[in-house]
């Protein structure tokens, strides 16, 4: 892997590729050139070759890429198995549908934890796990050491749970919240999701054409 910092959106194309080389794998394609790759996913080949020479260049002259080597590659340097364990916070209807919908094992984090603020949530099931009190965060946290947190959670609440979090070492946010969550230290991983600005960024290109 290479020893330059890799940019922002060379990482944020790798998971496109993880799941472009997925796809391909699950239909029995056993080698791909740059070129192929290039045409089903609207880059050019020379994007992609620079992409991948971040981490040492995976393909072989004349050959391509193997599929199912390069998608593993890819994985190990997304760390899809890692597991990391994860808590998410906020128990309402977009904490319920992730905590439901979002295969985490296939992502790098395993889910150990549910929590929300609402004592009438308290011990209902989300898949295989009892949603928790809040009161319970701190001691669960001692107990289990998650490392990341996802928050499903009101936006004027967010700073202060991160906040929280932070002090039973939580070291990665993914943010639901609508608030843009700042972390102040510098070893502290925040991705901030904003479904709203998704879909206006759909609606420009409506309005555009």
């Amino acid at each position: 892997m290479s020893k330059n910092p890799v940019s922002n959106s060379v990482i944020r194309r790798l998971p496109r590729y993880y799941r472009f080389l997925g796809e391909l794998e699950k239909h029995g394609t056993v080698r791909i050139s740059s070129r192929e790759l290039s045409e089903k996913m609207g880059l050019t080949a020379s994007q992609i070759r620079q992409d991948f020479n971040c981490f040492g260049g995976f393909g072989q002259q004349g050959y391509g890429y193997n599929v199912s080597e390069l998608r593993s590659k890819i994985g190990n340097i997304l760390g899809v198995n890692t597991g990391n364990p994860a808590i998410l916070i906020g128990a309402g209807n977009l904490g319920r549908a992730i905590a439901s919908h979002m295969d985490f094992n296939e992502r790098g984090f395993r889910l150990i934890g549910i929590f929300d603020s609402n004592p009438n949530l308290a011990g209902s099931m989300i898949g295989e796990l009892a949603v928790r009190n809040s009161l319970e965060l701190e001691q669960f946290c001692i107990e289990n050491s998650p490392v990341a947190a996802v928050l499903c959670i009101p936006k004027e609440s967010a700073a202060e749970i991160a906040v929280r979090l932070e002090s039973y070492g939580i070291r990665a946010f993914w943010n639901f919240s609508h608030y843009d969550l700042r972390a102040d230290h510098s070893d502290i991983i925040v991705e901030n999701v904003h479904l709203g600005d998704s879909l206006m960024t759909l609606s420009y290109g409506l309005n555009s054409k």
